[in-house]
């Protein structure tokens, strides 16, 4: 970690990107795949930033949210009790309509 003003910087949360969304990152145009990566990066110290919004998921112990950067859609999903976040996808929208959230959160 690096430090600011002679302090350790300490996130609130741990960030995760599961083995598939790593192959999406790695696969997105350049400008793209920089803007995610921010995205992401930025979770650790606040995982609902503006331009995210819950999803709703019925029987989840999790929260599920998507992040919406132009077209694409990062999709994550938050543990307060573990005070982790888990990056299940990077997609495009449209095509992309969510349909395999249960599938991705299977996967964390």
């Amino acid at each position: 970690m690096g430090q600011r003003g002679g302090r350790d910087r300490v996130s609130a949360y741990t960030v995760y990107v599961i083995p598939a969304a790593f192959r999406e990152i790695k696969d997105l145009p350049g400008h793209v795949r920089q803007r995610v990566r921010c995205a992401i990066d930025a979770f650790a110290d606040n995982p609902r930033p503006p331009s995210s919004k819950k999803l709703d998921l019925q029987e989840t112990d999790c929260e599920v949210w998507r992040l919406r950067l132009d077209k694409w859609r990062v999709v994550y999903a938050i543990s307060n009790t573990d005070k982790a976040v888990d990056v299940l996808a990077v997609r495009k929208r449209p095509p992309y309509d969510y349909g395999d959230l249960e599938k991705l959160l299977s996967q964390v």
